[in-house]
C-alpha cells in the first residue's frame, strides 16, 4: 500500500509531470540541464527528482560531483501506464539546453 501512495504522490503535481515528460523525451540529463532547460532553482528541482525516485519512476546515476537521472527501466505495468497516458497529455514542454557539455555545469 506504501508504494502504490508513493506513487500516486509523485504523480499528484503538475512539474513533476512534467519532469517526466522531460526526461522521456530526452533520457538521461545532469540536473544542470534540468535546471537550465526548465527554469527551476535547483533545491526546489532537486525536491522534485526526489520524490519521482521515491515513486520509482526514477533512476540516478552519480559520476563524480554530476548526478544523472533517466526514467528507470524497467517500470512495472502501473508506473509504464502512466508515462504512456503523460505521453498522451500534449505537454509543451521547452527546448533542451544541455550545459553539462559546455562546461558551464556549476553543480
Amino acid at each position: 500500500m506504501e508504494i502504490f501512495s508513493e506513487t500516486i504522490s509523485a504523480l499528484n503535481d503538475e512539474t513533476r509531470i512534467k519532469l517526466l515528460a522531460f526526461l522521456d523525451r530526452y533520457g538521461p540529463l545532469c540536473v544542470c540541464d534540468l535546471q537550465s532547460s526548465l527554469g527551476m532553482i535547483q533545491s526546489r528541482l532537486s525536491r522534485h527528482l526526489k520524490i519521482l525516485k521515491d515513486g520509482g519512476f526514477l533512476r540516478v546515476d552519480r559520476c563524480g560531483t554530476w548526478a544523472y537521472y533517466s526514467i528507470r527501466s524497467p517500470l512495472d505495468r502501473f508506473r509504464s501506464e502512466a508515462l504512456a497516458e503523460i505521453r498522451c497529455l500534449g505537454i509543451e514542454l521547452p527546448p533542451l539546453i544541455k550545459i553539462s557539455e559546455t562546461g558551464d555545469c556549476k553543480l
